[in-house]
């Protein structure tokens, strides 16, 4: 199923809700976004339906989603959507979908962290606050907080084609971040909470300031480092040190290697499904481009202590 075969609109939005959730479907609806695997519209003042449109693994995503945020939103000190109801595949719309609070904020791929030091120390509570050991039954996935060595065809790849294409002006450099961070020592520690996949659209900012964090869609067990290399994906030039101060438990230095892969592997992705959007293709998103490219920039110019 892609967005090419099932048109989402308001009415059929409104006729989902009559259908499985009759106390919301007379709320005011608009369309919030249209996003890489959901589209997101508001419903009142404070909810949003979320509903798969663009990737089959989305479904997936929406359920753990439903299963597991709610028990560990009230512990974190930023607003997230946090699911209020699902909505079981019909005859009307096959896949489920789920209605969750609606976050305000900006995604800071439009409206990027300017106050660099007050979001570091934001992002830093945040996500100390996240990272708990998590349940034996709780979501893994193997390509995000696994081994870096599963990540290196990845990376190659990667890095060639953006590199092809001529958006890389330092590849060699590029190359020199991952070799070093790949060699790190792998996590010894306990499985934690992960989200899994802070780039700048996840993020809401607010007053030049992170205020929320969406799409849960990835959250996992694993490496924290997967979600460390929000420093250098998320926060402006030097902000990383002072996050990585804020943070705690403080992590060490081959945490920090490995959250410089993730952040490369990242801004890699990223830089190409920017260029997409530039070039207007389907699942391209031009935003992404600049704050990755940033991001490559950062990694470069910092070597790990």
């Amino acid at each position: 199923m892609t967005h090419t075969e099932i048109e989402i609109t308001a009415e059929l939005v409104r006729d989902l809700l009559r259908d499985q959730h009759p106390d919301l479907a007379d709320h005011p609806l608009r369309l919030g976004a249209r996003g890489w695997d959901n589209q997101l519209w508001r419903l009142g003042d404070d909810l949003a339906v979320r509903l798969p449109w663009a990737t089959e693994s989305a479904d997936a995503l929406l359920r753990k989603e439903h299963a597991w945020l709610p028990a560990l939103a009230p512990g974190l000190p930023l607003p997230v959507p946090v699911p209020q109801r699902l909505g079981e595949p019909s005859a009307r719309f096959p896949r489920p979908w789920i209605v969750t609070t609606w976050v305000q904020g900006e995604p800071a791929d439009r409206a990027p962290v300017t106050r660099a030091e007050e979001a570091a120390d934001v992002l830093a509570v945040f996500l100390t606050a996240l990272h708990r050991p998590a349940p034996e039954q709780a979501p893994a996935r193997r390509d995000r907080g696994g081994p870096l060595a599963d990540q290196a065809e990845s990376f190659a790849q990667g890095l060639a084609e953006a590199t092809e294409r001529g958006l890389i002006p330092d590849p060699d450099a590029v190359r020199a971040v991952w070799e070093d961070a790949v060699a790190a020592p792998e996590w010894a520690g306990p499985a934690l909470w992960l989200h899994g996949d802070l780039h700048p659209a996840n993020v809401l900012t607010a007053d030049g300031t992170i205020c929320g964090v969406i799409d849960f869609g990835d959250l996992f067990a694993g490496d924290p480092a997967c979600d460390l290399a929000a420093a250098w994906i998320l926060l402006p030039d030097g902000a990383a040190d002072r996050f990585h101060a804020a943070y705690q438990p403080a992590p060490d230095a081959a945490t920090l290697r490995r959250a410089r892969s993730w952040a490369v592997l990242k801004a890699l992705a990223c830089i190409l499904i920017g260029e997409a959007g530039v070039r207007g293709r389907p699942g391209g998103k031009a935003t992404w481009g600049p704050p990755a490219h940033a991001a490559l920039r950062r990694l470069i110019a910092t070597t790990h202590h």
